[in-house]
């Protein structure tokens, strides 16, 4: 085996080696992506993160690193398509942005507060408050309650 050969087979075990990094760190992205949706009730489409940009960037704690930000594309309605990234640092994740999108309840929820307004009763139906107008004198008032102090 020639130098030439041993250099050539270390480079490529280097770019294997760099490969199933990066891969490691997008299916990590990915999973990240998925779990965030979820929590935001938000529906991951494709099953898919691309990268976007690779640039050195700070991280949380001020330090310069390599930063990957990938895209993916949720839906909150089933119809309309938005997007959304994350950012890595290595394997650990950077902060998730979505895209403004328009909630439109389940539903079954919105059947829920229909059903809850229909229980108000209309308001001819509730009692007419019971007014009890008494003036109270201030003097009176602090001699039929004024009580001994300890020690009188």
């Amino acid at each position: 085996m020639t130098l030439g050969n041993l250099f050539a087979f270390l480079l490529l075990a280097t770019a294997g080696a760099w490969w199933w990094r990066v891969h490691g760190i997008r299916e990590r992205a990915l999973q990240l992506a998925r779990q965030h949706c979820a929590r935001e009730g938000v529906e991951l489409l494709d099953e898919v993160v691309a990268l976007r940009t690779l640039r050195v960037r700070r991280n949380s704690r001020g330090v310069l690193c390599l930063a990957r930000e990938y895209a993916f594309e949720f839906t909150a309605t089933g119809q309309d398509r938005y997007n959304g990234s994350i950012t890595m640092f290595g394997q650990r994740p950077g902060p998730v942005e979505l895209e403004a999108f328009r909630y439109e309840p389940q539903a079954q929820e919105a059947a829920q507060a229909i059903d809850m307004i229909r229980e108000v009763p209309p308001p001819a139906a509730l009692p007419a408050p019971q007014h009890k107008a008494e003036v109270v004198h201030l003097d009176e008032w602090r001699r039929n309650h004024t009580s001994k102090k300890v020690g009188d």
